[in-house]
């Protein structure tokens, strides 16, 4: 998976590329937490992403607890099998997706 971040003020987007999963979902776990201080807004772009795991959904869980305190997280560029995945666990509930 590659992880590509662009700062914008102070908005965070990640670009992800590849598989989130139990091998990968810790690497983007530092990166986030490395990131996101001092950020009001946290933009995941998902358009390259091609999987995400138990693992991946655990990551996305702790960065939107970290930004419900100073700002806001927003998904977008989901794909069919990562909005199914969303569905099914009831993340799309949770998660602000566009």
């Amino acid at each position: 998976m590659t992880i590509n971040q662009t700062m914008n003020e102070k908005e965070l987007t990640v670009a992800l590329a590849g598989r989130l999963d139990t091998s990968t979902a810790p690497q983007l776990e530092q990166e986030l937490k490395a990131s996101l201080t001092n950020v009001e807004a946290l933009v995941m772009d998902f358009a390259a992403l091609e999987y995400i795991s138990s693992a991946g959904l655990r990551v996305l869980l702790s960065a939107q607890k970290i930004m419900n305190k100073q700002g806001k997280m927003v998904i977008r560029n989901a794909n069919e099998t990562i909005m199914e995945v969303f569905e099914v666990t009831g993340f799309s509930d949770i998660l602000t997706i566009e």
